[in-house]
């Protein structure tokens, strides 16, 4: 380790900037909310440096370095394009004991400016000791789309009752086991949702060890359509912070190995009269491991208010007053069109979209068909495999041309998708060849001929008419 990382507090000391260009004033930039009472020494500075300052209360000294100005500075940042300035700049520090930074030259820093996340007052650092920026910066974009913005909510909800816990709990073992259980846990959790209220007076109960507290809560999350690069960040958090898993056929192995190690899980896969756990008892079962204290996640693939039966479960939890979370997904017509090349609106040939089951709860394709004859509305059948000769044969039936383009997405966004086209006319015929698997997609419109055109998704598989 080339640095020791620390946090220094500099609010209200002086510290000294040499240098008045664009990368003093990106230094400055930091420094100036950090606290810092600023003097830039440079002969000319920029326009920005300079309101920054006159807005700080800082000082600009006119003119060329000298070492007296690093009289009852802290320290100092050199940021000139003169390599000979920089240089005395780290000697004289040097010399009076005093951390400096020559921007752009490790081996003339005694400190370094780290990369930082800032969710105040939460700061994380990245630095590689000043080898890699680049890499750096990839950490730090990484790292950004990981940490919620909420946390910095969170860590002043820990600050503003550390002392109440303190007095509470005073041993200091027991109080930290519980802040990673409250702020794992549904305090943390209401907290990030913005409820800080409820979230205090939830964590009141738990010091006072009551019952309720004890009780768990339940997240219901779409895991999207299969490539686990298309959860949200939501999602995988809370998956990650799950006691308990539930999953369905759909929700694809690398998605299912973002949830802890230690994480029990549970599937209850469903597919056409063919249940792993009937729906009842999946609702049930959602109360029971909640009510003893478990953390639960119902992981499910797509969006699960999207034909995922969402609504269902939620109902039983709402009755039985278990706190619950739904956390949207990808839903697969989106996700199959757009890795298919499919738009589902364009103003050339769709102004309208209709999600449409493809079998209802009792098996049966009983729609009212007159309502799909508009040619310029694309439809997208969920579930729709089996029943695929009667949605073809239907839809000619009450009006759409034989001709009507139609799509079959299989494993929409996987590396083993495949797109098998053709018409109302001749799809089954093709369907019936190609003996495609679920999940499927099914999209009817004049947006498919745009497949060929806009198709991008790796090396996907096209199956067309012949």
């Amino acid at each position: 380790m080339d640095f020791l990382p620390i946090s220094l507090r500099i609010s209200g000391s002086r510290v000294l900037l040499v240098g008045g260009g664009q990368v003093a004033t990106r230094k400055a930039r930091l420094l100036l909310k950090a606290g810092a009472s600023l003097t830039v020494v440079a002969p000319a500075i920029a326009a920005e440096l300079e309101q920054m300052l006159a807005q700080s209360g800082g000082n600009w000294q006119r003119g060329e370095y000298c070492s007296a100005a690093l009289e009852g500075a802290v320290l100092a940042v050199a940021a000139t394009p003169l390599r000979q300035v920089n240089e005395q700049v780290f000697r004289d520090a040097s010399a009076r004991q005093l951390p400096v930074n020559v921007v752009d030259a490790p081996e003339l820093c005694t400190f370094i400016f780290p990369s930082i996340v800032e969710r105040s007052p939460l700061t994380i650092a990245i630095s590689s000791s000043g080898n890699s920026p680049v890499l750096v910066r990839l950490l730090r974009r990484r790292i950004e789309a990981m940490v919620p913005a909420a946390y910095g909510r969170l860590a002043l909800f820990a600050g503003r009752l550390r002392d109440t816990v303190k007095q509470a709990l005073p041993d200091a073992g027991a109080r930290r086991l519980f802040w990673e259980q409250a702020v794992e846990g549904t305090v943390g959790e209401l907290v990030l949702a913005g409820k800080e209220g409820q979230a205090e007076a939830s964590l009141q109960a738990q010091l006072q060890d009551t019952a309720p507290y004890h009780r768990g809560e339940v997240y219901l999350l779409g895991a999207g359509p299969g490539d686990p690069d298309l959860m949200t960040f939501k999602a995988q958090r809370l998956l990650q912070s799950a006691d308990v898993v539930l999953y369905d056929r759909l929700v694809a192995p690398g998605i299912l190995e973002m949830a802890r190690r230690d994480a029990e899980r549970i599937y209850v896969g469903k597919a056409r009269s063919e249940h792993a756990v009937p729906q009842d008892q999946i609702n049930q079962l959602l109360v029971t491991l909640a009510q003893q204290g478990k953390r639960v996640v119902r992981l499910k693939g797509g969006d699960p208010f999207i034909f995922g039966r969402g609504g269902e479960e939620i109902e039983l939890l709402a009755e039985n007053a278990i706190p619950f979370q739904v956390i949207p997904g990808i839903t697969a017509a989106s996700a199959a069109a757009c890795y298919a090349g499919i738009p589902l609106t364009h103003r050339d040939y769709a102004r309208s979209v209709r999600f449409v089951a493809g079998h209802l709860k009792d098996g049966t394709l009983n729609h009212d068909w007159s309502e799909f004859c508009s040619e310029s509305e694309t439809l997208v059948f969920y579930m729709g495999l089996v029943g695929l000769p009667v949605i073809c044969e239907q839809l000619q039936r009450h009006g759409r041309a034989g001709d009507t383009p139609i799509a079959l997405v299989e494993r929409a966004s996987t590396p083993q998708q495949r797109v098998i086209t053709g018409t109302l006319a001749t799809m089954a015929a093709i369907v019936e060849r190609e003996n495609p698997r679920a999940p499927t997609l099914i999209i009817v419109g004049n947006v498919v001929h745009l497949h060929d055109r806009l198709a991008w998704f790796g090396e996907h598989n096209d199956v067309t008419p012949r």
